[in-house]
């Protein structure tokens, strides 16, 4: 089942999607802009690019309208049986939607990197309405660059813009803005989703989200994308306690080595900072029990992708998604000055 708010709308029905591409550097903060809007802490969020592997859904209410907020999964050259699980993700984003969130950063230098360029190309394509959302605003001391850089989008994008809004959604500067021009833009028709409902994820999903935020900040940059969690077992008995079984999938033995640490020192610190905003999350003490497998090769095995949760329909038609893929790709050379 789905998490639920008692928050209530109108009308109108949207699902809206952000893509973004920016490789080796903090993110442009869609999962965090997704938190804020919500008012709660649904999508995982680190300073790695590509943390969001999986499409996540945010329904808001606000006053006459409804708004689904799709968080999805970056864009990045990698190829295997994860990205193109990653791929299908966004590709189903941009199908179900009718307005796409375009979440950019705020640069000093006023100009649109050239990965940029190339995704309003991809969105050209795909003849969705856009809404730009430039985030970290507050970091621009200059404003007159940030004006020409909202000028250079604009022009780009052309008839497919809405709106423009100036965002900061470490500050939630400029959201309520946000959310109206989202609203303007949206057609309308009857409400999709239960005015109570806030995501249709389950609060086990939620979870192991959770404690692999928690694990990719713990080890930096020491292990790769080459870890998963799964919640094994999650037992109810609130409002007393929720007890959590999970298990942290790696590919190596190293791996595991560095994830329980000496003594397992640094595996209890991850479920310390986990077990912290499980239980702000739940409303309940949590009981949490971590345990690391090797999991061999688990990011190049399509069953061992199923298995943990990030399989596809074999009969899916990528097209689009390997068209985004292929336009959103950006070399390494394109962010030397990002």
């Amino acid at each position: 089942r789905g998490l639920r708010t008692d928050r209530a709308g109108d009308w109108g029905r949207a699902l809206s999607c952000g893509l973004r591409r920016h490789r080796g550097r903090p993110n442009v903060g869609k999962s965090t802009l997704l938190n804020r809007l919500l008012g709660q802490k649904l999508a995982a969020t680190t300073h790695k690019p590509q943390t969001t592997r999986q499409n996540l859904l945010g329904v808001l209410n606000p006053q006459d309208a409804q708004i689904g907020f799709l968080d999805t999964p970056g864009h990045h050259r990698a190829k295997g049986p994860l990205n193109r699980f990653m791929v299908a993700q966004a590709e189903e984003a941009l199908e179900r939607a009718d307005l796409v969130a375009y979440v950019v950063e705020a640069r000093p230098h006023g100009a649109i990197t050239p990965g940029n360029v190339r995704i309003i190309a991809a969105l050209r394509r795909v003849q969705k309405p856009v809404v730009l959302l430039v985030n970290k605003t507050d970091l621009v001391k200059e404003k007159e660059k940030l004006l020409l850089q909202l000028k250079a989008y604009s022009d780009e994008l052309g008839e497919l813009l809405r709106a423009v809004v100036p965002i900061s959604a470490r500050k939630s500067a400029g959201l309520e803005r946000a959310v109206q021009e989202i609203g303007r833009a949206l057609p309308e028709g009857e409400r999709f989703f239960d005015t109570e409902m806030v995501t249709d994820a389950t609060e086990r999903s939620i979870s192991s989200e959770m404690i692999r935020e928690k694990l990719i900040l713990e080890l930096q940059d020491e292990l790769p994308y080459a870890a998963a969690v799964t919640v094994e077992s999650f037992e109810d008995q609130r409002p007393r306690l929720v007890r959590i079984g999970a298990t942290i999938h790696v590919e190596r033995q190293s791996q595991k080595g560095i994830v329980v640490g000496k003594a397992g020192e640094r595996l209890r610190s991850i479920g310390i900072r986990a077990r912290h905003d499980l239980e702000y999350f739940l409303g309940s003490k949590v009981y949490l029990d971590l345990v690391v497998r090797v999991n061999r090769d688990w990011t190049s095995n399509p069953a061992r992708l199923q298995n943990l949760g990030y399989g596809r329909d074999e009969d899916q038609d990528l097209s689009i998604g390997r068209d985004l893929l292929e336009a959103l790709a950006v070399e390494e050379d394109d962010n030397d000055d990002d």
